[in-house]
C-alpha cells in the first residue's frame, strides 16, 4: 500500500512548480514595494517590501523541503521523507519571526525619534494597489494548489501572502492618513504589519505542530464505517491515523471470527486495506491487526 517513489517524485513536481510560479511574483512584488518604499521614505511601504521578501525566502525553504520530502522511503526512513515538507514550514515560520522583530523595531525607532520621512505621492498608491492585485492572485492560487494536493508548505506559504494581501491594504491606508496629514499613521502602520506577521507565525506554527505531534488525521469513525462494510468484519476499534495531511499512515484493529482460518482472516485483512484505502485517497498505508471477536478482545475495545 505504500506510494512508489516515482508517484512521490510526481506530487513533489506539481508542489515546486507552483512555489517556483510564487517565488518570481513574491519578487516582483517584494522589489516594487520595498524600493519604492526606500525612495519615498515611507516605513510601512519598506515594511511590507520586507514582509514580501521574507515570503520570497519562505519559497526557496519550500523548495528545499518539498525536495527532501519528494524522495521515496529508504532503509534510515521507512516511513518516507514526508515530513520534511512540515521542517520547511516551520523554517518558514522562524522566517516570519525575523520579519516581524525587523519591521517593528524599525516602526518603534521611527516612533520614539518622531521622525516621519513619509513621502506620499500617486505612485505610491499605484504600486501598493497593484502589488495588492498580484498578492490576492498569488493566494487564491496557492490555496487551490495547497487543497488539491495537499501540502502543508503551500498551504502555510498562501496563509502568509494572504496576510500580506491584508498588510498591503493596510499601508494603503496608512498612506492615506498620511496625505490628510497624519505622518504618525505610516510607523504606526508598520506596527500592525508586524502583528499581521506574527498572526501568520502563529498559523504556520500550529499546522506543523499538529503534524509533528501525530495529531489525528481523519475521524476514527469514518474509517470504522468504510472497514465495517466489508463482509466477515464483526467489528473495528483501535483506529489511528498520524502523518502529513497529504500522507497518512493507518492502523486499526478488525474483529473476526475466531474460528476464521489464517487464510480467510489474511484476505479479509487485504480487502478491508483496500476499501478504506479507496476511500480515504490520502492514506499511503494501512495496517490490519486481525484478531478474535471475543468478550476479552471487545472490552479492550
Amino acid at each position: 500500500m505504500m506510494e512508489t517513489g516515482k508517484e512521490k517524485t510526481a506530487h513533489g513536481r506539481q508542489v515546486e512548480r507552483v512555489l517556483w510560479i510564487v517565488l518570481v511574483l513574491n519578487l516582483v512584488v517584494a522589489a516594487s514595494k520595498y524600493f519604492y518604499g526606500l525612495a519615498s521614505g515611507s516605513a510601512s511601504m519598506q515594511a511590507d517590501g520586507i514582509h514580501s521578501v521574507f515570503d520570497s525566502l519562505g519559497n526557496v525553504i519550500g523548495l528545499v523541503g518539498i525536495s527532501l520530502a519528494a524522495r521515496p522511503a529508504d532503509a534510515g526512513h521507512p516511513y518516507g521523507h514526508s515530513k520534511f515538507e512540515t521542517y520547511g514550514s516551520l523554517a518558514i515560520g522562524v522566517l516570519l519571526l525575523f520579519a516581524a522583530f525587523e519591521v517593528g523595531s524599525s516602526a518603534v525607532e521611527k516612533l520614539v525619534a518622531g521622525t516621519y520621512t513619509a513621502q506620499v505621492t500617486p505612485v505610491s498608491f499605484i504600486v501598493m494597489v497593484g502589488t495588492l492585485v498580484v498578492n490576492l492572485f498569488v493566494t487564491v492560487y496557492e490555496r487551490r494548489a495547497g487543497k488539491r494536493l495537499k501540502s502543508e508548505i503551500l498551504a502555510a506559504d498562501a496563509a502568509h501572502t494572504l496576510s500580506d494581501a491584508f498588510v498591503s491594504i493596510g499601508v494603503i491606508v496608512g498612506l492615506g492618513f498620511v496625505v490628510a496629514g497624519f505622518p504618525m499613521a505610516d510607523p504606526i502602520m508598520a506596527l500592525l504589519v508586524t502583528v499581521a506577521i506574527l498572526a501568520s507565525a502563529v498559523g504556520v506554527f500550529r499546522t506543523g505542530l499538529r503534524t509533528l505531534s501525530d495529531h489525528a488525521r481523519i475521524p476514527a469513525a469514518d474509517i470504522a464505517r468504510a472497514a465495517e462494510k466489508v463482509d466477515g468484519v464483526r467489528s473495528i476499534h483501535a483506529v489511528r491515523t498520524r502523518g502529513t495531511e497529504a500522507e497518512v499512515y493507518c492502523d486499526l484493529h478488525v474483529l473476526v471470527d475466531p474460528q476464521m482460518t489464517v487464510l480467510a482472516a489474511h484476505d479479509l485483512g487485504d480487502k478491508v486495506e483496500g476499501v478504506v484505502a479507496a476511500a480515504f485517497p490520502q492514506i499511503k498505508e494501512v495496517l490490519v491487526h486481525i484478531e478474535p471477536d471475543t468478550a476479552a478482545e471487545r472490552a479492550e475495545g
